[in-house]
């Protein structure tokens, strides 16, 4: 059975007009069927389409059928997008489907690609999120510069993985030990220049080697996600 994401209010459930649009249109559900939503918080509902139109559609909710206690252990995946953006939406959709909690974009000074679609990639996340059963739908951060990036984000384990060999770094499963809130900045196709490098070590950031290969943008990313998940689940 498809699954949509709703607004619920009291028992109802209510579709964003592009969900609203797939639902009649595209999957030709109408009023009186059956459906499955969620609301992105934790929660799935079964309920029955009492409105169908590719404007609006509300679900009157019979039951909720799944319930997921969020994460005490979250990842966010911090990352300069790719020039090629299907490279960086292949990322988010199998790090959405591993289980990453929030993904921000950073510029920094060798990225090609400094603006990005938002909406698109919220979608993308919404579309993995759907695929893979999960009742959360993690944080997508608009892009930001990587020094103003680092300013504010200043809580948990904070990491930066970058290949310059002239700066002090722990292996990532080792640093991972024991730590709930994890942090993970990755550099563009370029690497972090060696001031960034330095400015995130002032901000409390540490480095960390991914391995011994010299990873992909993209690929470093989801090896993050994945370590992560296979290290604390």
């Amino acid at each position: 059975m498809n699954i949509f994401i709703a607004t619920i209010i009291e028992n109802k459930a209510y579709l964003r007009e592009d969900e609203c649009h797939h639902c009649c249109k595209v999957l030709r559900y109408k009023s009186g069927d059956t459906l499955r939503v969620i609301d992105g918080n934790g929660k799935m509902y079964e309920g029955v389409l009492e409105t169908a139109t590719p404007k609006l559609c509300v679900i009157k909710i019979v039951a909720e059928i799944g319930k997921q206690v969020e994460d005490d252990r979250k990842l966010h995946i911090v990352i300069a997008p790719t020039k090629q953006i299907e490279r960086i939406e292949w990322m988010i959709e199998k790090c959405v489907e591993v289980g990453v909690n929030a993904i921000s974009f950073i510029q920094c000074k060798n990225s090609e690609r400094t603006v990005l679609k938002h909406e698109r990639l919220i979608k993308v996340i919404e579309s993995a999120v759907k695929q893979s059963l999960r009742l959360y739908i993690p944080k997508l951060n608009p892009i930001i510069k990587f020094n103003d990036f680092i300013k504010t984000q200043n809580s948990g384990a904070l990491y930066i993985a970058h290949c310059h060999h002239n700066f002090e770094k722990v292996e990532y499963k080792i640093a991972l030990k024991n730590q709930a809130n994890v942090t993970v900045l990755i550099g563009p196709e370029g690497d972090f220049t060696s001031d960034e490098i330095v400015s995130a070590q002032a901000a409390s950031y540490k480095g960390i080697s991914l391995g011994n290969s010299r990873l992909r943008t993209e690929t470093a990313g989801l090896f993050a996600c994945q370590a992560f998940k296979i290290l604390n689940d």
